[in-house]
């Protein structure tokens, strides 16, 4: 009755697939999985990991920055806080994962 809407050619076609018809629809995923690992997971685990070596080496006196830009002189360490010394007998605890960067010997007093 509706035989008419639908191209005979259409309809034999839909069951046809051929390996190398799965082939040309999937090389796009096949491309994309190793260029994400490359472009964004490798990168993102090895800033991961640098971060973690730099937190595990952070000694008392070192001086680091935080993220929200204190700079000061360790002066104890927890296990998951650390205090600084941020001026003469001022000491605020900060979290370790706070910590970006552990600055050069001598570069507060520079100030």
């Amino acid at each position: 009755m509706l035989d008419f809407l639908i191209s005979p050619a259409f309809a034999q076609q839909a069951g046809a697939t051929s390996p190398q018809g799965l082939l040309s629809a999937f090389w796009p995923l096949l491309v994309m999985i190793p260029l994400f690992y490359f472009l964004l997971i490798r990168p993102q685990s090895k800033r991961a990991k640098e971060t973690r070596d730099m937190l595990a080496k952070i000694a008392k006196g070192d001086e680091v920055a935080t993220s929200g830009g204190i700079a000061g002189k360790v002066v104890g360490l927890g296990e998951t806080y650390m205090t600084v010394e941020i001026a003469d007998n001022v000491h605020v605890k900060v979290q370790k994962s706070a910590i970006t960067g552990v600055l050069p010997k001598g570069t507060l007093k520079s100030q």
